[in-house]
């Protein structure tokens, strides 16, 4: 009686209840996500009392989400081979830690050394919060359930940002943007110590070094490279040589685990489950459709209509709220539909939401035509993260939940920076264009319209994507 009380007990990968597990992944993601946007309504302030030189102000922001992204692979290839619990409190405590030095510097520099190390704590959290859930969660509806919850929990840390960062901002310090993470890491350190078993889930294995390091860097340059398109020109040396040499490395890190490796970074055998390779593929897409809601919608706001950041915030609050139901409810319902026909939907509701949102002009009102198809698209976005997050990491072997919750996460990141990237080239563009004929705010509401058209394109192009998703649940 004993001995099978143990085995069952060394089976589990969580030694709390549940809920408890859950609440824990949900709360490092909200953190993770929060930290992505949290800064950017305090810059303004950052600027003026640390001093950054004219450019170096943006790596605030582009420091922590290139680390964040850069390192996720090698984050999440950690987990499996050192275990969950491991690398979730090694994550918090460097998130947390690099938060109180960023919260507490009086220098530029230092600031943005903080938020680079952030991101790495990041890039250890993310993925584990996901394999955490992908192992304690193995019954089909509430692993659905569980992946609902995390993908709420991360819209919302999105959403909840700019509100968070303007209160703190003004109600208190900008150093509260950094050092509010110091007490919730403390407790979810607490939490995650008293709720996951210290046990290792994958093989004993060597961290493939060279795999780490070509990854890594490939992943880094790529996404530099991509940034620097918003002060350079597409063609300047500095654009196409970074993304250039993380082609290049990206291409020998494939190499390397296709040939050499005898314990690879990323086994490729994963991409030859379907849903590991068109899930990602849709998630590299919706990258995209995520920076043109909450993004460019909050700059609309903002840039036309005349929203003060907060207010600008508050606005899309509805949307974040409905994003949190329906993605909930759409956990509910994919064991029994499968991911094919809400991926479907969703992306139904995205090209009706984007198409109506497209139709927006500088006279335009919230009531009238900002509330409606936000909240359309934030349904299609319900429906959709939550099932590509559950279709990705389907069918995957317990030992290697870190790392397809990595990549994962990864290609949600990259496609978000790439995204970003051409999609304000684009609004660039247009309102450039517009300027000479019409009003400021005429011509920057024309270039958020072709920002939206190009959204509502990619919500397409994950629904013919989909059509390689099986059509039912196991």
């Amino acid at each position: 009686m004993t001995s099978t009380s143990t085995e069952t007990q060394r089976a589990r990968p969580h030694a709390g209840p549940a809920w408890m597990v859950l609440s824990l992944a949900c709360a490092c993601q909200f953190m993770v996500i929060l930290d992505s946007a949290i800064v950017n309504v305090a810059l303004p302030s950052i600027d003026r009392d640390l001093g950054f030189k004219t450019t170096g102000l943006a790596w605030v922001v582009n420091g922590y989400l290139l680390t964040f992204a850069g390192f996720m692979l090698l984050g999440g290839r950690a987990a499996d081979l050192f275990g969950h619990r491991r690398m979730l409190t090694a994550g918090l405590l460097l998130f947390s830690a690099s938060s109180l030095v960023g919260g507490l510097a009086t220098a530029a520099q230092v600031l943005v050394a903080a938020r680079i190390t952030q991101g790495m704590g990041a890039a250890m959290l993310a993925p584990a919060t996901l394999a955490v859930i992908n192992t304690s969660f193995t019954e089909d509806h509430a692993r659905a359930r569980a992946f609902g919850a995390w993908s709420a929990a991360g819209g919302v840390g999105g959403m909840a940002g700019a509100v968070a960062g303007g209160a703190l901002t003004t109600g208190l310090s900008w150093r509260w943007v950094f050092l509010i993470n110091v007490p919730i890491g403390a407790v979810l350190i607490v939490v995650a110590m008293m709720s996951l078993t210290g046990r290792r889930t994958g093989r004993r294995e060597s961290l493939d070094l060279i795999g780490a390091v070509t990854g890594t860097a490939g992943l880094a340059a790529l996404i530099y490279g991509v940034m620097q398109s918003a002060d350079h020109d597409w063609t300047s040396t500095l654009v196409v040589g970074s993304a250039t040499a993380g082609l290049l490395l990206l291409v020998v890190f494939t190499m390397v685990e296709a040939r050499f490796a005898t314990q690879p970074l990323m086994p490729l055998r994963l991409f030859r489950i379907r849903g590991v390779a068109a899930g990602n593929g849709m998630l590299l897409l919706f990258g995209g459709i995520a920076i043109a809601m909450w993004y460019f919608t909050s700059l609309f706001l903002q840039n036309v209509l005349g929203y003060g950041a907060l207010r600008a915030g508050l606005g899309q609050t509805p949307a974040a709220v409905t994003f949190m139901v329906i993605a909930r409810w759409a956990a509910g319902l994919l064991p029994r539909t499968g991911a094919r026909p809400l991926v479907l939907a969703g992306c139904g509701a995205l090209l009706a939401g984007f198409g109506w949102l497209s139709q927006t002009h500088a006279h335009s009102g919230y009531l009238t035509s900002m509330l409606g198809p936000t909240l359309l698209i934030a349904v299609g976005i319900g429906l959709t993260f939550p099932t590509l997050m559950a279709a990705t990491t389907a069918e995957v072997p317990e030992g290697d939940a870190g790392i397809i919750g990595g990549l994962a996460v990864t290609a949600s990141q990259a496609g978000g920076s790439i995204g970003l990237a051409v999609l304000a080239t684009a609004a660039s563009a247009r309102t450039q264009m517009k300027a000479g004929g019409s009003s400021p705010a005429a011509a920057l509401a024309a270039g958020y319209d072709r920002v939206f058209l190009m959204a509502a394109g990619l919500g397409l192009a994950i629904a013919v994507v989909s059509l390689l998703l099986p059509r039912r649940s196991h």
